[in-house]
């Protein structure tokens, strides 16, 4: 009898733990059922934001499989018309939407803050090696065309190439705010250009090259060098700081009611799981920034 009681205990143990299990998977299932979800999101605008929106997209869609992402860039404003028009889900910007947009159509938005990015300015390595740094008012002469040789801020003597964004760019809107006193930048046409990757290649085979670039995408490069201003380096820690002002938030605009994709999307940007992502690409966290400065 002792030993039938041993057994039946025995038995129920095994049991419960088997329902406890069984019940275990069937949260954990409901959890990823939850959490996984379907559809499409297309997002336009800022090439400073693109690579951190693709590297979270690649990353979404491991536990999203069936969700389709389209990504462009084309500048901050293209992207916030786009949006604005509804033709993508989010738009992206360096910028708040109503220095692109009407008033109205702005307060039909929901700007999402996911970051902060540094720009720094950018030279060929002919200039890298003699020029570190400039003033303020050295830059603003040199974007301006007032200056137009490298011997007249210590360099080579070299004709200054500038290589500029179209005004359709967030960047150059946030370059022209912090960088060169709101001055109005000079043009060259020839190489005008609001995608990142094809900026940095042309002041790198360009001899007395200068542009500006957002710093992820400096990450990972050694093409180019890069001018600190008032001896102020364009570093992340200098950024967090408030010791270089040459920076803004990164904003991923959407619909006041996006879909569930989207929002998903968004969260997930935003979440503690992509966080560590965001320092190791190049971008600021945005509750380390020490400055009250608005951008």
């Amino acid at each position: 009898m002792k030993l039938k009681k041993v057994v039946l205990a025995a038995m129920t143990a095994v049991m419960l733990v088997t329902v406890a299990s069984c019940g275990g998977q069937q949260n954990n299932a409901g959890d990823s059922a939850k959490s996984a979800v379907t559809g499409s999101i297309t997002g336009s605008g800022s090439s400073a934001l693109l690579p951190l929106v693709k590297d979270a997209a690649e990353k979404f869609k491991v536990n999203n499989k069936d969700v389709s992402i389209s990504l462009n860039a084309g500048g901050s404003g293209t992207g916030l018309k786009q949006l604005a028009d509804g033709s993508v889900d989010m738009g992206n910007s360096d910028v708040p939407a109503e220095t692109k947009l009407s008033k109205d159509q702005a307060a039909k938005l929901t700007d999402h803050k996911v970051c902060v990015m540094t720009v720094a300015t950018i030279v060929n390595k002919d200039v890298a090696d003699t020029v570190k740094s400039v003033t303020r008012q050295q830059l603003q002469d040199i974007f301006t065309a007032k200056i137009t040789n490298w011997k007249d801020v210590g360099g080579p003597d070299e004709a200054i190439v500038l290589v500029t964004r179209p005004k359709t760019s967030g960047t150059r809107a946030l370059f022209k705010q912090y960088a060169i006193n709101g001055a109005e930048e000079s043009t060259n046409q020839s190489l005008e250009t609001d995608n990142s990757g094809i900026l940095v290649q042309s002041v790198a085979q360009n001899p007395g090259a200068i542009g500006y670039v957002a710093l992820p995408y400096l990450v990972n490069d050694k093409t180019v060098g890069t001018l600190a201003v008032d001896g102020v380096a364009p570093t992340l820690e200098n950024t967090y700081s408030g010791a270089y002002s040459v920076w803004g938030y990164e904003h991923i605009y959407t619909s006041k009611e996006p879909k569930a994709a989207v929002k998903t999307f968004i969260d997930y940007i935003l979440s503690d799981a992509y966080g560590s992502r965001i320092e190791e690409l190049g971008y600021g966290i945005s509750g380390k920034m020490k400055t009250q400065e608005v951008h």
